[in-house]
């Protein structure tokens, strides 16, 4: 059973799991937890570790009725967040407030946020430019208007506008978030990168990037920073959002019969759909 980001409330432990309770909230990730005696958990990459379970791949996930998780994968989840709010922090909330807060980008720079995405929804705490491909008009003007309702300060269409050449116009990119698993997307804006820039892959997917040798030699910086890492950047992501009252946007479901997405783009789910199955 599918769901790699779920939250529940403990109904066993195993014998000497600490510091764990029954009926404690918690949730789990993507990464299903580190076993701590392969050669990467000795080194303290538990990110990598070479037993890695998946939740919902390699064990049943929280579409399940009832899923069993590793102790070293569970985050404790804040009395500020609600499950439906807290379960999309868990990998796409994480994946890019990580990727943000330990970039190079500080107060006053350009961030480029690449993807209108659920994953990019969750990025305008950090001030920014949204750039977004976008082939229908409509649809790019309502992308335009949420990324600015969000908090962005511009918004590029790349359907219509060089987002490499936008962004040097501004100034270049200090950061560029790449979000949207699209590797047309991404090489079109890698070029809005500032001299020592970075560009973070967080939504990696298939086909090649694409990179000009005079981009090379001008001292960017492109960087693939795993979506996942130790449990603290749990903590830190979950905190974050009950500190700031940032949240999610999301689509409850109560029912376990999704509704298949349409032609018509306003009755397609909005980001996450997130499957409620009792609190």
């Amino acid at each position: 059973m599918p769901g790699h980001e779920a939250i529940g409330r403990i109904d066993a432990l195993g014998s000497g799991v600490e510091p764990w309770r029954v009926g404690q909230r918690v949730g789990i990730g993507f990464l299903g937890g580190h076993c701590g005696i392969c050669s990467r958990c000795r080194r303290g990459d538990f990110v990598n570790c070479e037993r890695q379970p998946v939740s919902g791949v390699h064990t049943d996930g929280g579409y399940a009725e009832v899923m069993i998780a590793k102790a070293n994968a569970l985050a404790a989840i804040p009395d500020e967040l609600s499950p439906v709010e807290a379960a999309p922090l868990l990998c796409a909330g994480l994946t890019t407030f990580n990727a943000l807060r330990k970039s190079n980008a500080r107060a006053g720079d350009l961030v480029a946020i690449q993807g209108v995405a659920d994953w990019g929804i969750w990025d305008f705490s950090m001030p920014g430019t949204w750039a977004s491909r976008s082939p229908r008009s409509r649809v790019a003007r309502k992308k335009r208007d949420l990324a600015l309702k969000l908090g962005a300060h511009y918004y590029i269409d790349s359907s219509t506008q060089n987002p490499a050449a936008e962004l040097q116009r501004l100034g270049g990119a200090r950061v560029i978030l790449a979000t949207a698993a699209n590797n047309k997307s991404m090489s079109a804006i890698v070029g809005g990168l500032a001299p020592q820039g970075e560009m973070i892959v967080a939504g990696a997917g298939g086909g090649d990037l694409w990179l000009s040798m005079p981009f090379l030699s001008s001292s960017r910086a492109l960087d693939r920073r795993h979506p996942h890492r130790p449990l603290d950047r749990q903590r830190r992501t979950l905190a974050f959002s009950a500190l700031q009252g940032i949240r999610a946007m999301v689509e409850p479901c109560h029912s376990p019969r999704l509704r298949r997405p349409t032609g018509d783009d306003e009755q397609r789910a909005r980001f996450r759909i997130v499957l409620v199955t009792g609190q």
